[in-house]
């Protein structure tokens, strides 16, 4: 399985960005897809998840501000990230619980190569 994210890039505060990300690869399903960050210096922190019932979930520091969103026939996430901050910027990871073998409940977690968003004062 292979995440595949992109859509990073620079913006000014208050701009937006649209990170997109991919899973390729042989599964059953997806359980759940996540987007987490890291900025320099920090732990990786979890941004937003997407779970296969439809459920969104985010950290207090981007509720009103991004939207996770799932397209499950095309097995996507994508992340719209609306009045971005400074505190914004770090390196965006893609994540997901995928199920590999339809006989069994067994997940394994994946990650996608990160993409960096910059947010200028």
């Amino acid at each position: 399985v292979q995440l595949q994210a992109s859509g990073g890039g620079l913006v000014q505060a208050g701009g937006s960005l649209r990170l997109s990300c991919a899973a390729s690869g042989s599964f059953f399903s997806i359980v759940a897809m996540r987007w987490y960050r890291q900025a320099p210096g920090t732990q990786r922190e979890l941004v937003a998840t997407a779970d296969d019932s439809g459920g969104a979930y985010y950290a207090d520091s981007v509720k009103g501000r991004f939207t996770i969103a799932r397209d499950n026939a095309k097995n996507t996430v994508d992340l719209q990230m609306n009045s971005l901050k400074p505190e914004d910027t770090a390196v965006y990871y893609c994540n997901a619980d995928v199920r590999t073998d339809r006989y069994s409940p067994r997940s394994f977690n994946y990650w996608g190569q990160g993409t960096q968003v910059t947010v200028s004062s």
